[in-house]
């Protein structure tokens, strides 16, 4: 693909994205997004075939995004605590920010039968995430700037409570106390001293 066409994919995907937080996955057309991309309908149609398709790249460009950060991060020997910091602020200000949070639709899309059919394909999105961030911990550990630690038992606790927060986030209002305290207490979890 082209430059101006793989422009335009991104283009699409970020349009989309704003509609997926906004309404769910369920709720946004390809005609919606059409209007919100200013594309014609064949324009829209020359990239993706369908909403499954524009939301399954967005998930499968955020793994890869998440992962490769961290790859190279720890390539060049960045410090762990370092690494965990930045991506700790990036969940904080996230989990504050309910208006571009994916979860409904996360929860929407997989739970969609043909979809969920799929070799149950949140897990294997769920699997990707836990071997990014047992890597990392694993890291952290080896180079002695983490406590030794259940290293899955602390993956869920980032997870479920990152998660869970962006869910909540959508039915109720979050303060700034309940991410910055997650962040706290999962910092005092792994960072020694």
């Amino acid at each position: 693909m082209n430059k101006k066409g793989q422009k335009t994919r991104e283009h699409i995907k970020k349009c989309a994205a704003v509609l997926f937080a906004e309404k769910g996955f369920k709720q946004v057309t390809m005609k919606d997004i059409c209007e919100a991309a200013q594309l014609s309908r064949g324009g829209l149609y020359c990239h993706y075939e369908s909403t499954r398709q524009i939301f399954q790249e967005m998930i499968d460009d955020m793994m890869s995004r998440q992962d490769q950060e961290f790859d190279l991060r720890i390539g060049q020997n960045q410090s762990a605590v370092t690494i965990l910091d930045d991506i700790l602020e990036g969940y904080r200000k996230e989990m504050l920010d309910s208006r571009s949070s994916l979860s409904t639709a996360i929860y929407e899309y997989f739970s969609l039968p043909e979809i969920a059919g799929q070799k149950n394909a949140l897990y294997q999105q769920y699997l990707i995430s836990a071997n990014t961030w047992k890597k990392l911990i694993q890291y952290g550990i080896d180079r002695k700037e983490f406590h030794e630690v259940d290293i899955e038992a602390v993956f869920h606790l980032i997870v479920f409570s990152y998660q869970g927060v962006r869910m909540y986030s959508k039915l109720m209002p979050v303060d700034e106390g309940i991410p910055s305290g997650i962040v706290r207490q999962i910092k005092k979890i792994l960072v020694k001293g």
